[in-house]
This record gives C-alpha cells, sequence and structure tokens, in this order.
C-alpha cells in the first residue's frame, strides 16, 4: 500500500481517489470545498482544503507521499509540476499544460524522480498506442479522434464538460498543430470539419485541434499525423460565432469603465451552461488509425474505444477513461515496471510492451475497453 496525493477533485480527480482508494492511502487536494465534500463517505479518501498556487503549503502538503497526481486546470500545471519534481516526489500529470514541459527532464533526474505527462484519454491512451505500435510497424500515417458527449442532446451547445470550460475553451482557441508530409504545419483550432460515422452512434464531427502535443516530438519521424476532437455536428458552428464575434478575446475591454476580459466572462458563464450532472448519462468515444508497414505488408490498425458513465460508481465515461489511464500509470511507477528518472510522455513509456500491456489489462480490469481492427491496404 502507498500513500498517494491527487491535486484537483473535480470530476476526473473524484474518479482517480475513488480508484486508488481501493488499494492505497489516498488525500484529495483542493481550493473548492464543495467539491472535496463530495468524496467523503463512500471511500476512504482523506481531504485537504489548499490552494496549490501556495508553494511554501504546497511544499508541506506532500511531505510523506510516495506519489502525486496532478488533475489541475492548466495554466496552473507547469509551476505545479516543478514544485512537485523539487519536493522530490513521482509525479503522474493530466494537466492539459500549454509549455513544453521536457526542459525539465535535468531538474528531474537530479532530484531521482520519474514524471509521466498527459496521462489522459487523449493526450495519454491514444499516445500509449501510438507508441507501442511504433515499435511494431513503420507508422506512415497516425489519425485521432476522440470525444465526450451526453447522451441527451440539449440545445443549443448539445455538449457538456467533464473537466474545467477553461481547458476546453483553450482546446477551442490554441492553434491545432499537426504534422503532414514531415512538416509542421499550424492551422486554426476548430478548422477542416468533417463528418464521421460510429456504429452505434451515428454521425459526429471532427474537427482539427491540438491534441498531438508530444507526439510532434517524439514522433517526428512519422510523415503525417493528425489529432482531432468529436462533437454532434453543428457545435463547431455555435463555438466559431462565439469566438468570431470576441467572445474568446483575452484582451480586456472596458464596459461602464470596469475592464472585463471576454475570455474569462464567457468562461464563467459557460460553466452552467457546460455543467455535467454528477449523473447525467454521456458516453466516450474515441478512434485512433494507424497506417504503416510490417514485415514488407502494408497495414492499418485501427483502435476503437466506446465507454459509457458509470451508475454504480457514479463516474462519467470521461472521468473514468481520463481518470483510470492516469491511475494505471500511477501503479505502473509504483510497482516499478516504469522506472527510468526524468519527464516522459506516455508513447514513450508504451513503447515498452510490459508498460502497454499493463495500462491495457488495467483499463480492461475496470471495464474501459477498445477494439482492435487490422486490415492490409
Amino acid at each position: 500500500m502507498k500513500n498517494v496525493i491527487i491535486l484537483g477533485a473535480g470530476m476526473v480527480g473524484r474518479a482517480m481517489a475513488v480508484d486508488l482508494s481501493k488499494k492505497h492511502k489516498v488525500t484529495a487536494v483542493d481550493s473548492d470545498r464543495n467539491a472535496l465534500e463530495m468524496l467523503p463517505g463512500r471511500h476512504n479518501i482523506h481531504t485537504t482544503f489548499m490552494d496549490v498556487t501556495d508553494t511554501a503549503a504546497l511544499a508541506t502538503v506532500l511531505r510523506g507521499f510516495d506519489l502525486v497526481i496532478s488533475a489541475i486546470p492548466g495554466f496552473l500545471g507547469l509551476q505545479t509540476m516543478r514544485e512537485v519534481i523539487d519536493q522530490k516526489k513521482d509525479l503522474v500529470d493530466i494537466t492539459f499544460l500549454p509549455e513544453d514541459v521536457f526542459h525539465l527532464i535535468p531538474l528531474a533526474k537530479a532530484k531521482g524522480v520519474t514524471v509521466i505527462m498527459d496521462c489522459g484519454i487523449a493526450p495519454g491512451l491514444t499516445n500509449y498506442i501510438v507508441g507501442y505500435i511504433s515499435e511494431r510497424m513503420k507508422i506512415e500515417e497516425v489519425k485521432i479522434m476522440v470525444g465526450g458527449l451526453p447522451k441527451v442532446r440539449t440545445l443549443p451547445f448539445e455538449y457538456k464538460a467533464p473537466f474545467s470550460p477553461v481547458d476546453v475553451l483553450e482546446e477551442y482557441t490554441r492553434p491545432a498543430r499537426f504534422v503532414e508530409y514531415g512538416k509542421l504545419v499550424v492551422r486554426p483550432a476548430l478548422s477542416d470539419a468533417e463528418l464521421v460515422e460510429f456504429g452505434g452512434i451515428g454521425t459526429l464531427e471532427a474537427f482539427n485541434t491540438d491534441g498531438l502535443r508530444t507526439l510532434i516530438t517524439t514522433m517526428r519521424h512519422i510523415p503525417f499525423m493528425i489529432e482531432k476532437t468529436l462533437r454532434y455536428p453543428g457545435h463547431i458552428g455555435l463555438i466559431r460565432i462565439l469566438k468570431e464575434a470576441g467572445f474568446f478575446d483575452k484582451n480586456p475591454v472596458v464596459i461602464n469603465n470596469t475592464e472585463i476580459i471576454p475570455f474569462d466572462v464567457t468562461s464563467r458563464i459557460l460553466i452552467n451552461a457546460w455543467k455535467l450532472s454528477a449523473d447525467e448519462p454521456e458516453f466516450t468515444v474515441m478512434r485512433v488509425i494507424i497506417k504503416g508497414t510490417e514485415e514488407g505488408v502494408r497495414k492499418e490498425v485501427t483502435y476503437d474505444l466506446y465507454d459509457e458513465y458509470d451508475p454504480v460508481e457514479k463516474l462519467s465515461s470521461m472521468a473514468r477513461t481520463t481518470g483510470f489511464t492516469a491511475t494505471a500509470t500511477a501503479e505502473m511507477i509504483m510497482t516499478g515496471i516504469f522506472s527510468e528518472k526524468g519527464v516522459f510522455s506516455p508513447e514513450l513509456a508504451g513503447k515498452n510492451p510490459a508498460c502497454f500491456e499493463f495500462i491495457s489489462n488495467y483499463l480492461q480490469a475496470r471495464n474501459i475497453h477498445y477494439k482492435v481492427t487490422t486490415r492490409n491496404i
């Protein structure tokens, strides 16, 4: 039994706390008392009210823990990661950091810690898959599509956010990077929308987002890579209207002699409009298509995942698929299956068959399954 601390007690943080508490001692930290109050009672989880931006308090709280999981908003991620490394604690991070954190590799090695970042479903599980296949196939093309959606389509947005709306809006505004003919290409987020059919779901709309993340660096030998987010058709049109009208701007505007930032106001409004109820039926869908050559034969390998809200544990599918990929990674570190020191992305660990199989088995044991289809092309 290990002693694990989880920074962030939102939907995903709760899922991770519930999962790990069945085997380990778990402490959840958050600056939202309401989020913390949802944890005790059902599970043996300790809670601590704290603001992670208070570095002195964070350093004190981290003492005595074997591993840290960070599930905080992206804009707080880098500072927190550096502080965790300074405290010589292993770290699993699901924060959607905008910064490149590989510059922290020397620090992590000097402190003797293991950090694996981007450990959600996408980036995260998708990266594990690409890393695993890259050791078996000369990959020519990777296409990743992922989305989390409510089962009940409620106008106008037909969307609910299982995590911070701020991070969702970052996904909608951050330029999308992908690889084409071996070159880095940057296009606006929300661009190149296409309709895609999914069995049992119907038609969804896929559009460019900046989800390749570390794959652009670690898998630079792959000539074509792209990542897209999935939503119900029509959602993207509404978001474009808001974006083009200036609702996502981060430059202040003056109204009644008061400066406001449109992005902040929009985020606050959408927290309510996109709030996912604790027991609301929803689903997560993922498709990873990889084309390449294996032993002289051109093949296409497709990973399809579909997961739904768990009414027993009362956990959303996005919280499950994101959170359990992270807890699987944490368990992989704590059991010594992955023991290298430094800062790593999931695809680097996924190159090791033992690591990939551990992650897959861990998810399957929690009823998260993917289907693998291979065909010659």
